[in-house]
């Protein structure tokens, strides 16, 4: 497997630092409001990436950090006249949701930075021994950039040809000010009740130290994967590593990924022009989770992604596609097929490209086109008559294999329902008793709600009609 490293600047081979078991950090929500579909953006990339590294064989443990104390969440909670954990709760949930109707796996860790304060701390306590770091006259403690040696070098900076800033106390700032940032933030009024006891006085830690410290206490100082939006590359990753190496004296991340930018229609997603979407606004407007999916997939993830309604339908389509084909070998695989059933070499062909293209820096639009090419030539040969259940059983295992990773399949219409699996046991009890008129009519009736019965050597099956 191979990965763009954005420290580097290369792509290089995938090798953890600890065998087989990949450690890998991602940068989740702020939770001040609904995530938008440029954030979902991100977490379909890494969630991309974290299921074919299971799907290769790899143990993954990854943390998602949920930002929950920052000038964002501190400003919108006051504004709402609510306290900030009654604020962060609601979007916190809504994020959860919104992450199951999208079919992204859940991270071992889901880290709150309210519930890490002390390891922050401590963590600013470490950089500050190191002399990386200096308190301010009000109580606030600030990272000296010009300390450490190598700041820049993820997001390729030229720091002798940027600006010098002062100190930046706020969470975010551009990319021309290249400045000390702030470790730990003094209270001040703005913060309402929002602080807490350091060795400094009063106050919250910064939003970079956050992410340094949760990842660290959950992956050690050293782990092999952080990822996120190339938006989050310049200060807040370069940050990261400095706060974290500063106190460490170690390599803070093997390697960097980051995905391109999302726009809406050719333009930058905004509230002004109208074109900004939350997750729940497209599906109120008729789209499921399943086709954003597939339309936030179906670019590499370093290009740029234009989201449009017109991809949208374009990818109502290709899922439409994808389930007819999948439908047809389920149908034609009547009876157990057997473990060792050999798939045919269009079933083979398609899964070995599929992966060749993922193992190259998650190429997903070739990956893509290996499926279809399955389907494709797998349709042209049911067609023909040319395969059998046992052939149709093991590309059906094939293609189900793939969606591991892609995760966008419908198979949820295949499972019998109660009053489906209730009707066909007591068809088995009308034909057991011989009732042949009894066990038609029922028969029937599993027609009429859409299911066809299968009777092979293993039992009565029922698929859809």
């Amino acid at each position: 497997m191979r990965i763009h490293n954005t420290l580097t600047g290369r792509v290089e081979d995938f090798e953890p630092l600890d065998g087989t078991h990949v450690r890998m950090y991602t940068c989740g929500p702020t939770v001040y409001n609904f995530a938008h579909i440029g954030n979902f953006r991100a977490y379909i990339f890494e969630d991309i990436l974290r299921r074919h590294l299971q799907w290769s064989g790899y143990e993954v443990t990854q943390v998602m950090n949920l930002t929950d104390v920052d000038d964002k969440t501190i400003r919108s909670s006051r504004e709402a006249g609510v306290s900030l954990g009654e604020y962060t709760r609601k979007y916190t949930d809504a994020f959860f949701e919104d992450l199951d109707i999208l079919n992204i796996e859940r991270a071992e860790h889901y880290p709150a930075a309210t519930h890490h304060v002390p390891d922050m701390i401590r963590l600013v306590e470490q950089v500050l021994e190191h002399g990386c770091a200096y308190p301010s006259d009000d109580g606030s403690v600030y990272f000296d950039v010009g300390k450490f040696e190598g700041y820049g070098r993820l997001a390729n900076l030229d720091m002798a040809g940027l600006r010098a800033g002062a100190r930046v106390a706020q969470d975010e700032y551009d990319k021309e000010n290249v400045a000390d940032f702030a470790l730990w933030k003094a209270w001040d009024e703005n913060d309402g009740d929002v602080a807490w006891d350091s060795p400094w006085g009063k106050g919250r830690p910064g939003w970079h130290i956050e992410c340094s410290a949760m990842s660290m206490k959950y992956l050690g100082e050293s782990f092999d994967l952080h990822t996120g939006g190339i938006d989050n590359m310049f200060p807040h990753h370069e940050n990261e590593i400095a706060q974290s190496e500063a106190a460490t004296g170690r390599t803070f991340v093997k390697y960097w990924m980051h995905c391109g930018y999302l726009v809406v229609d050719g333009r930058k997603m905004s509230k002004s022009l109208g074109n900004f979407y939350t997750l729940r606004d497209i599906v109120a407007k008729g789209y499921t989770g399943r086709e954003v999916r597939y339309v936030l997939l179906g670019a590499h993830y370093r290009q740029p992604l234009n989201f449009t309604f017109k991809a949208l339908d374009a990818a109502r389509s290709s899922l439409k596609r994808l389930d007819e084909f999948r439908t047809r070998l389920f149908d034609l695989a009547v009876g157990e097929i057997p473990a060792d059933a050999p798939a045919p070499d269009w079933a083979q062909a398609g899964v070995r490209g599929f992966k060749a293209a993922l193992d190259d820096d998650l190429n997903m639009p070739e990956a893509l086109g290996s499926v279809f090419d399955m389907v494709h030539a797998g349709n042209k040969a049911m067609d023909a008559g040319e395969i059998d259940p046992a052939g149709a059983g093991a590309a059906l295992r094939m293609l189900d294999d793939a969606d591991a990773v892609l995760g966008i399949l419908n198979r949820a219409e295949e499972k019998p329902d109660e009053e489906a699996e209730g009707l066909l046991t007591r068809r088995e009890a009308a034909r057991t008793a011989k009732d042949w008129a009894e066990a038609d009519r029922i028969r029937d009736q599993l027609a009429s709600l859409g299911w066809q019965v299968h009777d092979t050597p293993e039992g009565p099956r029922l698929k859809r009609g």
